[in-house]
């Protein structure tokens, strides 16, 4: 069955009509009329029955890769910067998520459709030759020949989109997905070893918030893209992030701006900055340095300041900050990051921008590029 394009304007109450229905209880007003409330997913309001991300934790590989239902939510995200044989480049993106409607039983039921896991899919492609970004959805509850996820073979997928194993390790990698306008067929290959975030994975958004995550900044990638007629040989570098948990973001945070940067001389940086109600600065803002070689340093709030230098509105009248200066307390210090061009917003069940950036030095020549996120714009 195809769900592509299944979400309408008003698709995502929907969604999240379903989530709340499926546990018990009548959702509230939408925050705008543009998207649900981050909280509505990513608060911490419903918890009882679901394991939370409370203390540190041994990491178990191949198993973390796979799902963990006892979770209220989880996803599995890859980006990459990817360039063609006539050296122009290319973002892309897949993103699977997890969402439980309710606390697992004590073993699965026999009717493969009676589980309280919905799995969303987006994929995305910027388009630096015409400046065009292009994204799709897929919305579908659990079920073995349409959506879910498995440790090893390690795979995740929804509504025909997959990211899975090629063999029986976890890497390579091999995504495939296709839309109407545009597709994807790559492979992903051994890089840069896992980095566990924050304090040996577990990342604090708050005091009662935080999630288990892990990434590898530096994985190679090779394939095709396929944007409308068009068939492209691409390779580059991709970053897969890893996380799950049941309570993200506390009441007074409304989103975050996320960067993950490759940087040329084989440095990777990721940087998270929560955005809080009052517009103060969050003490569980984090990011992590990561050299060349694999070794990493988790940063602090201390360690890192960002700020913005230029924004772009949407047809909404929304003002999302697209070009940015990061200032680092080490090596390599100040930089800029500059989106690859200004319309790269996910018009989706949750509408957040995402997409392709360029690092620059001071001098404003190109060192790297990468991704940025922002949500909870309105």
């Amino acid at each position: 069955m195809q769900y592509a394009k299944m979400m309408s304007k008003y698709g995502w109450l929907l969604f999240v009509l379903s989530w709340l229905a499926a546990c018990g209880h009548a959702p509230e007003a939408p925050e705008s009329p543009a998207q649900p409330g981050l909280q509505s997913i990513l608060g911490g309001a419903e918890t009882d029955g679901f394991d939370r991300a409370i203390t540190v934790r041994t990491f178990h590989f191949p198993a973390d890769h796979g799902p963990h239902p006892r979770y209220r939510i989880e996803w599995w995200y890859l980006t990459g910067s990817l360039q063609d044989d006539q050296g122009q480049f290319y973002g892309v993106q897949f993103t699977a998520f997890r969402r439980a409607l309710a606390p697992p039983g004590p073993s699965p039921h026999a009717n493969p459709w009676r589980t309280p896991q919905v799995y969303m899919a987006h994929i995305a492609l910027s388009d630096t030759t015409t400046s065009r970004h292009l994204e799709d959805q897929r919305i579908v509850r659990a079920h073995p020949q349409l959506a879910g996820a498995q440790a090893q073979p390690f795979a995740v997928w929804v509504d025909g989109w997959r990211l899975a194993s090629a063999g029986k390790a976890f890497l390579p990698l091999q995504l495939q997905a296709e839309s109407a306008s545009f597709g994807m067929d790559l492979v992903v290959s051994e890089g840069k070893p896992i980095v566990l975030q924050g304090e040996q994975g577990l990342s604090r958004k708050g005091e009662q918030q935080a999630s288990y995550y892990y990434s590898m900044t530096r994985l190679h990638a090779s394939g095709t893209l396929r944007v409308g007629e068009r068939i492209l040989n691409v390779h580059g570098h991709a970053w897969l992030d890893r996380e799950w948990s049941t309570s993200v973001l506390s009441q007074d945070q409304v989103g975050w701006d996320w960067f993950a940067l490759q940087l040329d001389q084989g440095v990777d940086v990721m940087i998270g900055q929560l955005r809080r109600q009052d517009g103060t600065r969050d003490p569980y803002d984090s990011g992590v340095r990561v050299d060349a070689d694999g070794t990493y340093r988790v940063l602090q709030a201390t360690d890192f300041t960002l700020t913005p230098l230029k924004y772009w509105r949407d047809d909404r009248g929304v003002r999302w900050p697209i070009r940015w200066r990061l200032t680092l307390a080490e090596p390599p210090g100040a930089l800029v990051i500059q989106a690859a061009f200004p319309d790269q917003r996910m018009d989706t069940a949750l509408v957040y921008w995402e997409g392709l950036v360029y690092v620059l030095d001071p001098d404003e020549h190109v060192i790297g590029r990468g991704y940025m996120e922002l949500t909870g714009y309105h």
